[in-house]
């Protein structure tokens, strides 16, 4: 065996080590933060849930008025802590043991994590503030939590200072357009980085029946990890795999019948990720994550999409065009069993994966 072939099986090992040890913390740690969620009542109190535009949602809360309550919220707090025990506990034991093994498997670099990382901690804390809040509301039967303006504020802050610290500390001005290369933005980087991450943002709806957004999202960020992989971003690629490996520790306890949901300290914390993420794999990687986003995240997409023309045409038209928005839970409406919609969102997930796989390796070809 050559060195490169050796320097090639290490960064396999690199990736693959964080995405195991993420799902194994995870596993451990879910039984005692389940604990924890059932002792102190962690579930809205009322099933009774209010449209995006103000309006009442009554097939929604008849379809989940038994899923509603007496189900934890804050499941999400496994995928990010446990994702984040073992980033810092690699770096840990790499600075502790500098000339072994460990010190080959530290990924926290200034270049290509510091920021993915910073955008999943603060995602996650403003998602948990929202969750308990919106606990703490429910005791009255009403709606709490933060408001959509407050939420969409907040996301809006956290991508202005991503695009910030993109454009002035790593130096990217540059949009990848798939087959015609690099198209140069300036300081236009940053209010379409705040528009992205927004528009991730919006799709965390998708977080409405057991097991469909951890599949998901597991989905999107193995293609960003293996995106990043081929662009030679070791580091990105194995902060992706991490996540994955912390999402499905998540997902094995949230199938039929999920003993907690991920809710907004979850979606939260990943769609700002994933947002940074495609930028990531973008003109800094030489390639086109960025544009390739609403294909690979085409779930996400949809989602956000059935949310707004729902509200467009009660508006305009008066009437509605799903009997429930967001899709999913229309399909429901309509007869779907919940678990034949997560899995054909599943398999969508992967479809649209490859695809934007194959454009993307394709825009890589010089």
């Amino acid at each position: 065996m050559n060195i490169n072939q050796s320097l090639e099986i290490l960064d396999i090992v690199k990736v693959l080590v964080p995405a195991v040890l993420a799902f194994i913390i995870g596993i451990l740690i879910t039984p005692f933060w389940t604990k924890f969620l059932y002792k102190k009542e962690m579930w809205k109190k009322s099933a009774k849930t209010v449209a995006v535009d103000g309006s009442s949602t009554p097939i929604f809360n008849q379809l989940h008025k038994d899923r509603e309550t007496k189900t934890p919220r804050l499941g999400g707090v496994i995928i990010w802590v446990s994702a984040s025990i073992v980033i810092v506990g690699l770096w840990i034991f790499g600075q502790i043991f500098s000339q072994s093994f460990f010190s080959k498997l530290d990924f926290l670099s200034r270049s290509q994590t510091w920021i993915p990382l910073f955008a999943l901690i603060v995602g996650a804390i403003v998602g948990l503030i929202d969750d308990v809040l919106e606990i703490r509301g429910s005791l009255n039967y009403k709606a709490g939590g933060l408001s959509l303006k407050k939420r969409l504020l907040l996301v809006g802050l956290l991508g202005l200072f991503c695009g910030w610290w993109f454009y002035t500390k790593l130096d990217v001005s540059t949009i990848g357009i798939p087959f015609f290369g690099d198209v140069f933005v300036g300081w236009l980087l940053i209010p379409i980085f705040v528009i992205v991450v927004v528009a991730v943002y919006s799709g965390g709806v998708i977080d409405g029946l057991d097991g469909l957004s951890g599949g998901v999202f597991s989905i999107i960020f193995s293609t960003y990890g293996i995106i990043a992989f081929s662009q030679n971003q070791i580091n990105l690629a194995a902060f992706c795999a991490a996540l994955v490996g912390s999402i499905l520790a998540f997902l094995w306890f949230n199938i039929p019948p999920a003993r907690f949901y991920m809710t907004e300290t979850g979606s939260m914390a990943l769609t700002v990720t994933l947002a940074v993420v495609a930028f990531m794999t973008d003109s800094l990687g030489g390639g086109h994550g960025v544009l390739l986003l609403p294909i690979i995240a085409l779930p996400l997409l949809i989602t956000t999409a059935s949310v707004i023309l729902q509200v467009l045409s009660k508006k305009i038209r008066g009437k509605k065009i799903l009997l429930v928005a967001p899709l999913h839970h229309h399909f429901e409406a309509i007869g779907w069993p919940a678990y034949k919609v997560t899995m054909r969102y599943w398999v969508v997930s992967i479809i649209t994966a490859g695809f934007g796989l194959i454009l993307a390796f394709l825009g890589q070809i010089k």
